[in-house]
């Protein structure tokens, strides 16, 4: 690795799903089965619950297929194996993304999109392929089996064709913003909802709207005219000719939402007000009002600025409730449903969110270092807490709605990744929020799939995130972290709503002047109202480190250590970043590693406090890369992504494990990426502070350790160690 740790050799670990075994490393035990057993997924006090009125905290995945070798939606006979590996990690909901994209082109053997629903061989993409239908059906069945739930996408990635009816279905490849005006968008679009949601399934016995097991739906996806409007993306200049660089309407939705925003103008203004408009736009007494460019922001007067801003909001709105009482009057739909993500940070999210909050669940998307960015990146950041993806994504909660994360990722290439699913699952359970969905899970179902990490965003053969997610599942489903202690609301005005659009992209990610960025890692955040009382002074934001109102989680920075995030709860500790450097320590956990940076969890396997526990999950995880990865000058991202197999930068050293109560011995026992047993268990060195562990050898990125109390526990493990068996 070029840029590791000059005294760590990295080592090859393969994760290999087709040859799982079972040991007390899986988690499926979290998960009731089956999913939707006693009915359907409700809210109540602002959270996700269970009919019987327990919380639900959903830990998911995104099922994709972009690489070589992946499938969305796994042949019947491979359908079983991934079911079983989602449910080994605690993975209990699953979000099927890009089910409106056509079959795959079967001499398109290096495809570059997952293979969805729609039937390639007809001249319209109105009808489902009927085995690709079956494969979802049987694929949705066996999730469910093994309480697993599903979210139910709609509109994401659908393109039209000639046979469609689509004015300049020829013109646009990214259907986006004319999908909330465009009357034959959508049109297709409620046909697509109603083919789907009231399909039978024929191995659940329930038609989709019906099915206790599908938790939510999903209107759109990472779609908003703001966000067009914000962009200058509402130009009009989109045409089959022009080069498509950037999304923009074409002349014809333009002129729709021309026509549009003149009728809702007659609606919702007086003729005083229509005329003082049209006077501030220049225009004659009876000419249309000219909708604003974002070069016309700053200088655009108020009554003009507003009335056009409240005219998308409008716009957004109503096709939000009216697709809600589609799905749910019409069509008889009983799960939860979601309008769109907050998904763009760095433009204000207020206007968006006003209007998807008035639906069942608040929505967020984030990355950390997206791939797309070019420049400076490959940087930890546990070095830049303000900037983090919790505090971006801690913007988006509305007091009294459930809210979920339906993609994030640190996604490839970064060398400081391991951060991201402790550091997540800690804060998102601190901020009490419901729900997390990692982009991406892709199946490996085809055969000549590529044995290792191939994608940005592809986390199934990762041997860094796909073993954290264990850890991730335990921290946030069985809330080892507690909710905060103290809640902090802030409340927006209607004006102060619109002028945020107005705000320099410096006021990110709140675009709240004079709130404190760092509140998000002290306490809880919500957004209390979108048309209430005006935003209150804030005191200054404090400087670091930040510590939580509970006391377990500690952000700490310096520019001489770097970052370092500490967990320190009675069932999961953790250290995440710059370990030695720091040389902190959490009350069970102290490190003495050669890695410059790793992220080091410690949990509770048994329901017990780390204390008394008799097995505990270890995961230890700092960089991988494959096997003759090259790296751009910049060092910034891959230029070369290599081959199998993926190398890990093994965390190597010693940990000690201190006030454990009552031990005799210690086992430890290396697991590879089918959860096999490498070595027979090592014994823990007992040392005056503690029980030493060493760390590297074998390379893994996961221990089992079994603290023993008693001679009878040692004959047991030593009569059958660590249980193992196929799992298949």
């Amino acid at each position: 690795m070029s840029n590791g740790d000059p005294h760590v050799r990295p080592a090859p670990y393969v994760v290999d799903h087709h040859q799982r075994a079972r040991s007390e490393a899986d988690l499926s035990h979290l998960l009731d089965a089956p999913a939707g057993r006693d009915g359907f997924i409700g809210v109540r006090d602002g959270h996700l619950v269970q009919p019987d009125g327990r919380r639900l905290r959903i830990w998911g995945v995104n099922l994709t297929g972009w690489t070589k070798g992946s499938t969305l939606l796994p042949p019947k006979e491979e359908a079983p194996i991934w079911a079983a590996a989602l449910a080994r990690f605690g993975i209990n909901c699953v979000r099927f993304h890009f089910l409106d994209l056509p079959t795959l082109d079967e001499e398109d053997v290096d495809h570059q999109q997952p293979g969805g629903l729609i039937d390639r061989r007809q001249e319209h993409t109105r009808s489902f392929d009927p085995e690709q239908l079956d494969r979802l059906d049987f694929f949705v069945a066996e999730l469910k089996q093994r309480g697993i739930y599903t979210n139910l996408n709609l509109n994401v990635g659908r393109t039209y064709t000639e046979g469609d009816g689509v004015p300049d279905w020829d013109a646009v490849r990214i259907w986006k913003g004319m999908t909330f005006i465009g009357e034959r968008l959508i049109e297709l679009q409620r046909d697509y909802a109603r083919d789907l949601l009231t399909h039978h399934n024929p191995y659940t016995g329930n038609e989709y709207r019906h099915e206790p097991a599908v938790a939510i739906v999903e209107i759109v996806n990472e779609n908003s005219l703001y966000e067009f409007w914000m962009r200058n993306w509402l130009r009009g200049e989109r045409t089959k000719d022009n080069p498509d660089i950037q999304l923009d309407f074409t002349p014809f939705y333009a002129e729709q939402l021309d026509a549009r925003y003149q009728d809702w103008l007659a609606g919702n203004r007086t003729e005083d007000q229509l005329a003082e408009l049209r006077k501030l736009a220049g225009v004659a007494a009876d000419a249309p009002i000219p909708r604003l460019r974002v070069e016309q922001f700053a200088e655009a007067p108020a009554p003009l600025f507003h009335a056009e801003g409240e005219f998308y909001g409008a716009v957004e709105r109503d096709f939000f409730l009216d697709m809600k009482r589609y799905l749910t009057d019409d069509l008889g739909v009983a799960s939860l449903i979601v309008g769109c993500a907050d998904h763009t940070y760095w433009i204000p999210n207020q206007p968006i969110v006003q209007g998807t909050s008035q639906l069942d669940i608040v929505d967020g998307h984030v990355y950390w270092q997206h791939p797309a960015i070019w420049g400076a990146r490959n940087t930890p950041m546990v070095d830049d807490p303000l900037n983090s993806t919790i505090v971006k994504l801690s913007r988006s909660p509305v007091a009294g709605k459930p809210f979920m994360v339906s993609e994030v990722n640190h996604p490839n290439p970064n060398e400081y990744a391991a951060e991201m699913i402790p550091i997540l699952a800690a804060y998102a359970a601190f901020q009490d929020w419901d729900g997390i969905f990692f982009y991406t899970f892709e199946p490996k179902a085809l055969g000549d799939y590529q044995r290792y990490v191939a994608d940005n965003f592809d986390i199934t053969l990762d041997p860094v995130k796909l073993i954290q997610l264990a850890a991730g599942a335990l921290i946030f489903c069985r809330a080892d972290v507690r909710p905060a202690r103290r809640t902090v609301t802030r409340s927006y005005s209607a004006e102060q709503v619109l002028e945020s659009i107005r705000l320099p992209e410096s006021a990110r990610p709140y675009f709240t002047p004079g709130f404190p960025t760092s509140t998000a890692l002290r306490h809880g955040l919500r957004i209390s109202s979108f048309d209430g009382e005006p935003t209150a002074a804030f005191a200054a934001d404090e400087p670091g480190p930040y510590l939580t109102d509970t006391g377990e989680l500690g952000w700490h920075v310096s520019p001489e250590h770097g970052g370092l995030v500490t967990i320190d709860t009675d069932r999961t500790q953790a250290l995440v970043g710059f370990v030695t450097a720091n040389g902190r320590t959490t009350r069970h956990l102290a490190a003495d590693v050669a890695n410059r940076f790793c992220a080091i969890t410690l949990s509770s396997l048994d329901e017990q406090p780390i204390a008394r526990s008799e097995k505990l999950l270890l995961t230890a995880c700092s960089r991988i890369e494959n096997t003759g990865t090259q790296w751009n000058a910049r060092h910034t991202l891959w230029e070369t992504w290599g081959h199998g197999p993926t190398l890990i930068e093994p965390v190597t050293g010693w940990l000690v494990l201190t006030d454990l109560q009552g031990p005799i011995d210690i086992q430890v026992t290396p697991l590879d990426g089918s959860d096999r047993p490498i070595v027979e268990p090592v014994h823990a060195r007992r040392l005056e502070i503690g029980w030493e562990i060493p760390l590297g050898d074998p390379a893994t990125t996961q221990y089992l350790i079994h603290p023993v109390r008693s001679a009878e526990q040692a004959k047991r493990l030593a009569r059958g160690g660590p249980r193992s068996e196929f799992f298949g």
